[in-house]
């Protein structure tokens, strides 16, 4: 705070005399009185606290609805995001997005300046599905779609969204994406690849989206590895964890790091049995009360948690 001291008389004067007329050479001089006075000090700026990679990832996982919070246990969101090194601002490819799951938590993580692109199947594969393919019309318009319905999971301070389709991916996407997330999506790309080399252009399409040194980060179902290849397939939802390295080395990407994140030793298939079985489809268990028992008792399934590098 600054003092003001008067000294003397109780303000100081300046007198200063003006040339004046012969007719008003004996007027008094006019006074001119200046006063200093000081501005108040501006208000400081408010701090601005901005939040870490982590505290952000917790606050996006604490705004999803009960329902999605529920999977938490078995999909180990927070965890599998860290190890891909998923982070605020980033550009990530989502594939087989759906209803949102994972993308309702990284529209709010990756922030205004982050963008999720969703992606899925081609359209000539779909049709392979029979009775569950959607309606191929309707498939046509899947990005413009599923576009329109992403933006209603947005905020003011949420990621950009948009999409495409694999065998379709649009030449200014090329090299845009930090990261690729292929979260239980594989298996179907593979039990089709002798029917149109699927999982080979899936895999070419992935490096292309990709930066040089981007990430994929694959979470698959994974079957034990004294089944048969047959089996491991794709057909029954599974495949072996030796099986997806090497599509991924032959398809150019280098092997970063492996996790047991979202491992269940409690899933243990036979050749007999599927992943559907299992929580939340409990496929074979609808009206057996002791079947869906033993199902709900094994959990989710085993999965392998797997990052991959497109090269620098």
């Amino acid at each position: 705070m600054i003092k003001h001291f008067l000294t003397g008389a109780a303000a100081l004067a300046l007198f200063a005399c003006s040339q004046q007329s012969a007719d008003d050479a004996s007027a008094p001089a006019a006074v001119e009185t200046k006063t200093d006075v000081t501005a108040p000090a501006p208000e400081p700026e408010p701090e601005i606290i901005a939040m870490s990679a982590e505290e952000s990832l917790d606050a996006a996982l604490a705004s999803q609805s009960d329902e999605a919070k529920a999977r938490y246990e078995w999909r180990h969101p927070k965890e599998t995001l860290q190890f891909f090194g998923v982070e605020p601002g980033m550009t990530v490819v989502e594939v087989l997005p759906g209803g949102g799951w994972y993308t309702k938590i990284l529209l709010p993580y990756l922030g205004s300046d982050g963008e999720v692109i969703g992606a899925d199947y081609a359209l000539d594969m779909w049709a392979l599905f029979g009775d569950y393919a959607p309606n191929p019309e309707e498939q046509k318009n899947w990005a413009t779609i599923w576009t329109s319905e992403a933006e209603a999971w947005r905020s003011a301070d949420s990621a950009k969204v948009s999409a495409f389709v694999y065998g379709a991916l649009p030449e200014e996407m090329k090299g845009t994406a930090d990261a690729v997330l292929m979260v239980r999506a594989l298996h179907h790309f593979n039990r089709f690849e002798g029917q149109g080399g699927y999982m080979t252009a899936a895999l070419k399409d992935t490096m292309d989206v990709l930066k040089p040194g981007g990430i994929v980060g694959v979470v698959q179902h994974r079957g034990p590895a004294a089944n048969s290849d047959a089996w491991a397939a794709g057909d029954n939802g599974y495949m072996k964890q030796d099986q997806v390295i090497a599509a991924f080395e032959a398809a150019g990407f280098e092997l970063v790091d492996t996790s047991e994140i979202n491992a269940n030793p409690n899933d243990q298939p036979t050749e007999e049995e599927f992943v559907w079985r299992l929580p939340p489809a409990l496929a074979t268990s609808a009206d057996n009360a002791e079947l869906k028992a033993q199902m709900e008792a094994i959990g989710e399934s085993d999965r392998m948690t797997l990052k991959f590098r497109k090269p620098s």
